[in-house]
């Protein structure tokens, strides 16, 4: 199979899991669109929590009931894409600039389903840049004050103003996202410790002890993984 034919078996098997009349949290970006439009076609009596405006508009032309995350005490089901996933199921989100909103329907979520096709599997966080969400106001100091905290995480990773058709690209929440190439990222949870203690950062791209079931398109079929 092809990556676009291995994201659309992942995301086709994890419709799979959705039952009627629960909330289901949708992900953001390629991979998680083919779970979107798969879950459409059960046609299932299910409510659904978008984590971006893109995800909201595909879901509701497709027909699916879209919520806001106000609107339950609880999502029973989350599935999302990555842009890495890594031992125990440690994952690096955000290159579709959706993180915070991604994690925070992540969290409230009671199983969370990670759906990506083989090249996304990796032995160790870090080749790909790690997404970190800043406020917009003073962003270039809030840069400088990432570039220090990462300074003992790996040498010359320096945080880059995300830009896209020559302006910052902004989240749907209206901040903006800096990438930052760590390289090996060999203890996550500090880094992830680290960047959520500086002001400025809403919050970055490391989704830890979140996933509980990785649907991954392989060229033989889809492989299930758990943490």
């Amino acid at each position: 199979m092809s990556a676009d034919e291995q994201k659309k078996a992942a995301g086709y098997a994890a419709a799979e899991l959705a039952e009627n009349g629960t909330v289901v949290g949708l992900g953001t970006g390629s991979t998680a669109a083919w779970f979107v439009r798969a879950l459409a076609e059960r046609r299932l009596d299910i409510r659904c929590v978008p984590t971006s405006e893109a995800t909201a508009e595909l879901a509701r032309s497709l027909g699916l009931t879209v919520i806001a995350l106000e609107d339950v005490d609880e999502v029973d089901l989350t599935v999302d894409g990555a842009d890495e996933i890594g031992p125990g199921l440690a994952l690096i989100k955000g290159a579709g600039a959706a993180l915070l909103r991604e994690k925070l329907v992540w969290e409230a979520s009671r199983r969370c389903v990670v759906i990506a096709e083989a090249a996304k599997e990796v032995q160790a966080l870090g080749a790909m840049p790690l997404p970190i969400e800043v406020v917009a106001f003073g962003h270039k100091t809030t840069a400088r004050r990432i570039a220090r905290a990462l300074e003992p995480f790996g040498p010359g990773a320096v945080p880059r103003l995300r830009v896209k058709d020559g302006a910052p690209v902004r989240t749907d929440g209206g901040n903006l996202i800096y990438d930052a190439t760590c390289g090996r990222i060999e203890d996550p949870a500090a880094l992830g410790r680290t960047l959520k203690s500086l002001t400025g950062v809403v919050d970055h791209g490391l989704f830890l002890d979140l996933a509980d079931l990785a649907l991954v398109g392989r060229p033989e079929g889809v492989v299930r993984l758990e943490r």
